[in-house]
Order: C-alpha cells, then structure tokens, then sequence
C-alpha cells in the first residue's frame, strides 16, 4: 500500500494520469489525497471530477476555493468568470450528482495513523489543529444541509479579517472558509490578508506567511496544503506545499507520505495566467 499527497489538478486531468502512470498508483491497494481545486482553468474539470469521485474510498479531497466556486456557479450563486473552463460540468448529465459528491467533502482530512492533516490553503495561528478540525466541521454541516445556496449566498468577502471566539453566524462561516480555501499571508494577531498572491516577500508589512506562525502551537501532525503555486516544493518544518503550478504551466507533484517524504512530478502542458 502507498498513499500519495496531490497539488490542485484544476482540470488537468492528462496530466494527472500521466502522474498517477508514473508513481505506478494501484487502485486495489493505494490510496490518493487531493489537496482541494481538482476543477477550473484547465481543460478537463469533468474528467477529473468522475475520476476522483470513481476511485471511492481509495481517494480522499478537501475542498478548495474553485472547488466552491463550481459549486456557487452551479447554485445560481456566483457568475462564471471569464477564465473559467467549468461549462462541460455545467452542461453534463451527472452534474448534479457530481456536484452533490463535492459538497460532501471535508475542508480539512486527518490521519493520526500517518501523521498527516490536509487542507487547501491555510490555518490562523490562534487555532490549533483541533480547533481547526472542530471548525472545519461547522462549514461542512452547513455546505452539506439543505440550505447550502444560502450558505454560499453568504460565504464571500473578506470581512470579518480577525479571528474571535465570539463570531457567529455568516461571519464566523466566512471566517472558517477564507481560512480553509483562501489564506496565503496573515499577521501575528490572525489578520488575513486574502489579495496578495505572491511569493513570501510580496505581501505587506506586518504580515507573513501562515506558516511561519505557527511555531508555538507545536502541531502534533505533519500539515499538507495546496494553493499557493507560487511557494514551489517546500517544506518549511512540518509543513508540506503541495501546489507546484501544473495550470499555470509548471508541474502536477505527489508526495507519497505513508513513508519518507517522496516526491514525484509530471510536466503540465497547459499555460494560464497565474494572475486570473
């Protein structure tokens, strides 16, 4: 058995294959984790998703923030954008069921066995990783309940910027989910910063990357995250970056994790705008 930690697909499916042929992934006895965004931008978005969604319990993904995009786009909740490459899901015959096995997946996957956490973006650095797990769960009870177009409704803005225990309501979920789908750089006190999309370095002053604020918690599992193409492979500490850029023409990379770190990638042929 092995177990592979995936960047954002984002619709390169070709690409994920050509990964999955490499590493040699035995759908009889490997097990594939999908760090959120397996949809938009690249080409294939339905591919990927009937593809993962066909693996079963040999896959497991977390939500990214295309991912919830798909989801508002498909509600009635959120316009298309320009740059978009969703409109084959949308006009698919599965789409509903496509899009109601997306909203029954986690924000945030643990493993105690292995060691590992997974989520797409990022994590304050007031919350420990059971805090995390516990809030996680608050957004996924509303996203999977009968009201989740209302819940999309109301999930996007930056607004509340600050963690506190007394949020409530859309804020506290906004909150939550800018966390899990959107951090990149925030401040000592848990301010978001959610514009910048740099490389550590472009963000304002008083601000880092989530990361780099975390010390103190001495979180007991290793974390793995997508999102930010711009980081490239590192592993800062106890922090793994998955996202190397396929859709914007870099790599698709696994990091097989039920040993020592390995890591594995396959050239992507597609080219977007990393600024779109």
């Amino acid at each position: 058995m092995a177990v592979y930690a995936i960047g954002d697909v984002q619709g390169c499916f070709d690409e994920l294959l050509a990964l999955l042929d490499k590493i040699e992934f035995d759908r009889t006895r490997d097990y594939l984790w999908f760090a959120g965004d397996l949809v938009n931008r690249g080409p294939k978005s339905l591919e990927v998703l009937r593809f993962v969604k066909g693996l079963g319990e040999r896959a497991v993904t977390v939500l990214g923030n295309h991912d919830l995009h798909l989801l508002g786009v498909v509600q009635g909740r959120r316009k298309s954008h320009a740059k978009d490459q969703m409109e084959a899901i949308l006009s698919a015959p599965d789409r509903d069921e496509l899009c109601h096995w997306l909203r029954q997946q986690p924000l945030m996957h643990r493993d105690d066995q292995l060691g590992y956490v997974m989520l797409h973006a990022g994590l304050p650095p007031q919350w420990s990783l059971n805090d995390a797990f516990t809030y996680a769960a608050e957004v996924e009870q509303a996203l999977r309940g009968d009201d989740s177009a209302e819940f999309i409704n109301h999930i996007y803005g930056s607004e509340p910027a600050q963690w506190s225990d007394r949020l409530s309501g859309w804020d506290r979920l906004r909150f939550i989910t800018n966390c899990f789908t959107r951090l990149r750089f925030c401040d000592e006190q848990g301010r978001l910063e959610l514009n910048e999309k740099g490389a550590p370095g472009s963000q304002p002053a008083g601000y880092q990357p989530w990361f780099d604020l975390r010390e103190h918690q001495c979180d007991p599992q290793q974390i793995l995250f997508g999102h930010w193409s711009r980081l490239g492979m590192r592993q800062p500490r106890n922090v793994h970056a998955l996202d190397t850029g396929c859709v914007w023409g870099g790599t698709l990379s696994a990091l097989r994790i039920d040993v020592e770190p390995q890591w594995t990638n396959v050239a992507c042929g597609v080219i977007c705008d990393p600024n779109g």
